[in-house]
């Protein structure tokens, strides 16, 4: 097994940091601090960072095709024009369940966005995964789920991954990539208890699964043809939570953790917990696909 190691990028000292995903556009990574209720942009060129106040938990973004930023946060989606600041809200499929927020979200390769609710007090099976399509159509594709989170497509977009963190599997579902439907779920690929739990997920251009692990310091690569485990990128921090690749040729694997849970001797041992890390893991990824816009 191949291990490699990150190095913090940005000591940004968040709460919950999520939901990394590339701006190739603008060079940068866009992500959330969730219980912090920012949106942020991250210039790995410059060391700069941006936020944008949304005033609610916010737990996904990704930037849609007219150069804005689609989210979901505890009152449900939201749009940000990052020129102005200001916030718009949208839809909310959720509205008898105050006490339930978007967690992980992500766009399919033709610009759909999935993107899942949790529980705040993680309420077993208080969650559901959505599809949100361009005309502004919500639709329940998974319910059941405690805490949704990460997503990816194979290479020849036939099978969508996904994450339901405590069940400690990754599982598959086939894919229709021109309905955007899913179906035949089985579980693939399950996480040894000592490595932590599944938390978000990414995929490189030969088709291997980039695992965050919360509780597990660092983020695993699954090969999902046979379940077995790569690599392992050792971050140090407990808290693990999501990837992405970006950079030149995306050949940088981005990284976030959290502190949430640090009391003060955890913050004296992980000084860098809630920070942006990056490895160069040998491989490319892929693009970050973008909210297609009517």
């Amino acid at each position: 097994m191949e291990t490699y190691q990150a190095s913090c990028i940005y000591d940004g000292k968040a709460t919950l940091a999520e939901g990394p995903g590339w701006d190739d556009e603008l060079q940068a990574i866009v992500w959330v601090d969730i219980e912090k209720g920012q949106v942020c942009r991250f210039y790995p060129g410059e060391c700069r960072n941006e936020t944008w106040a949304i005033g609610q938990r916010v737990g996904c973004v990704v930037r849609t095709s007219g150069g804005k930023l689609l989210a979901g946060g505890q009152q449900g989606l939201l749009r940000l024009d990052p020129g102005t600041g200001q916030v718009t809200a949208l839809q909310n499929p959720e509205p008898d369940l105050p006490q339930n927020r978007f967690n992980d979200g992500k766009c399919d390769p033709q610009g759909r966005l999935w993107a899942g609710t949790m529980s705040c007090s993680e309420e077993e099976g208080a969650g559901s995964l959505y599809r949100i399509t361009s005309d502004g159509a919500v639709k329940r594709m998974v319910e059941s789920v405690t805490i949704s989170n990460g997503l990816a497509w194979s290479c020849d977009q036939r099978t969508m991954y996904y994450i339901d963190t405590p069940t400690r599997h990754v599982d598959a579902y086939d894919f229709d990539r021109n309905s955007g439907a899913i179906n035949n779920h089985r579980p693939l690929i399950e996480i040894p208890k000592d490595m932590g739990y599944p938390d978000g997920m990414t995929i490189d251009a030969d088709g291997k699964l980039w695992v965050a692990l919360w509780a597990g310091w660092g983020v695993g690569c699954w090969d999902p043809e046979t379940g077995s485990l790569l690599a392992k990128v050792e971050v140090p921090v407990e808290c693990v939570t999501a990837c992405c690749f970006g950079g030149k040729d995306f050949r940088t694997l981005y990284i976030t953790t959290a502190s949430r849970d640090l009391d003060a001797q955890g913050h004296r041992e992980q000084p860098l917990a809630g920070g942006l890390f990056s490895a160069d893991v040998g491989v490319a990824g892929l693009p970050t696909p973008v909210f297609q816009e009517a």
